[in-house]
């Protein structure tokens, strides 16, 4: 008889994951089931990963039949899918050039280092303008760039000393990134549109706009992280388009691949030559099967209208959500978020209601110190985001008052 997959793991895994006491086996659409058989709703999609859902018939036919043509061969070679899929992120960028590799921290990392370029270019030597202004409550990895350009404790407790050169200001205070946006030692500002694991709290459009303003004015990078707001996820193809910026830099991953690992960053002129070869690179990044997955996730995206289908059904989910909160104002405190991307916040600590709501059938994330992320694909139907609300009310409704 096999072993125990909850002792396997606890044999074989290192520890450095809260990892939940369910196992699962496998998933079609918005559902995903355990070892027992047990189905759940997934409104977590691996942490805004599965922008399709799980086994959409037409991404899983372009990667099969990718993987049965040519899966890797580095970046030594041009490959089709992969300059396909910079032609397809420009038509949405702008103007510009990508450069791909596996993940959001790699790509953050990518921009930490093109910052670094900026900075020479700028000031003519190095180590002169090397700041990158950064957000409160701001997430961008847990690799040694990303941990610096993160001021939260628990990510960056053990681990010290990080990189120097992150100061922070608040999320939205134009006044503070004002005061910190130095001209001649800044050389980039670096925020998330929607602040993912912070909470769910969204850049206000009017600060980046001015944001933007004061960069341009600077000679500043303005280098934005849409590594969980963005493909799609908020009811555009990127958040910041609901704000009418366009930033020198982007950084995407998640939803991008639909499950396989991709990341990706897009520079506009006159930066995106600042990377010269061997001044970066990834054994991995770009392959053409990524590339496939990519190209497959924009194809869906493109022709189920699911942009339009998530800017439409949002507005009355949120609602639904909001209305089940306030029956429990002990619990319930706001709802943030954009699309489907929301974060509900509590008066509590969330994990409990996050497990509670699991039993129930609903699978969502903590996010931050008191929220609950809920992330849907984008492929979502107003019967099932019907279903979150319902089994979300009655899960608060279950719950002992204070």
């Amino acid at each position: 008889m096999a072993e125990n997959p909850a002792d396997l793991h606890a044999r074989f895994l290192m520890g450095n994951y809260a990892t939940l006491p369910v196992t699962l086996v496998r998933g079609e659409g918005a559902r995903v089931w355990d070892d027992a058989g047990k189905a759940y709703l997934d409104f977590s999609t691996g942490i805004a990963v599965n922008a399709l859902g799980h086994a959409h018939p037409t991404w899983v036919a372009r990667v099969r039949e990718q993987a049965g043509k040519l899966i890797h061969v580095s970046n030594l070679y041009r490959s089709e899918p992969v300059v396909q899929l910079a032609a397809e992120l420009s038509k949405r960028c702008g103007p510009g050039r990508a450069l791909f590799c596996n993940s959001g921290a790699e790509a953050n990392e990518a921009l930490i280092k093109l910052s670094r370029l900026h900075g020479l270019r700028k000031a003519g030597a190095e180590g002169v303008c090397t700041t990158v202004v950064v957000a409160e409550r701001a997430f961008h990895g847990r690799t040694f760039g990303g941990m610096s350009a993160t001021p939260q404790e628990k990510i960056q407790k053990g681990f010290r000393p990080l990189l120097a050169g992150f100061p922070s200001a608040p999320l939205n205070d134009i006044k503070a990134w004002d005061r910190l946006l130095d001209a001649k030692t800044t050389a980039a500002a670096l925020v998330e549109t929607v602040q993912g694991e912070g909470g769910v709290f969204v850049a206000d459009p009017t600060f980046l706009r001015e944001l933007r303003v004061l960069c341009s004015e600077r000679n500043i990078l303005l280098l934005l992280d849409e590594i969980q707001c963005g493909i799609g996820r908020t009811g555009t193809f990127f958040a910041f388009e609901q704000a009418c910026v366009l930033p020198d830099a982007i950084a995407m991953a998640k939803g991008l691949g639909a499950g396989f690992p991709m990341g990706a960053i897009w520079v506009a002129p006159p930066h995106d030559d600042l990377f010269t070869p061997g001044s970066h690179g990834t054994t991995f990044g770009g392959s053409p099967l990524a590339a496939t997955a990519a190209l497959a996730t924009l194809e869906v995206i493109e022709k189920e209208g699911l942009l339009a289908q998530v800017a439409k059904q949002s507005p009355a989910w949120h609602a639904a959500l909001r209305a089940v909160g306030l029956t429990r104002p002990d619990i319930f405190r706001e709802l943030r978020g954009l699309g489907y991307m929301v974060g509900v916040a509590v008066n509590c600590e969330p994990r409990p209601i996050v497990a509670a709501l699991r039993e129930a059938g609903l699978l969502v994330v903590p996010a931050g110190e008191n929220a609950i992320r809920f992330l849907p694909p984008l492929t979502a139907t107003e019967a099932e985001l019907a279903q979150s609300v319902d089994i979300f009310g009655k899960v608060l409704a279950g719950l002992p008052r204070a």
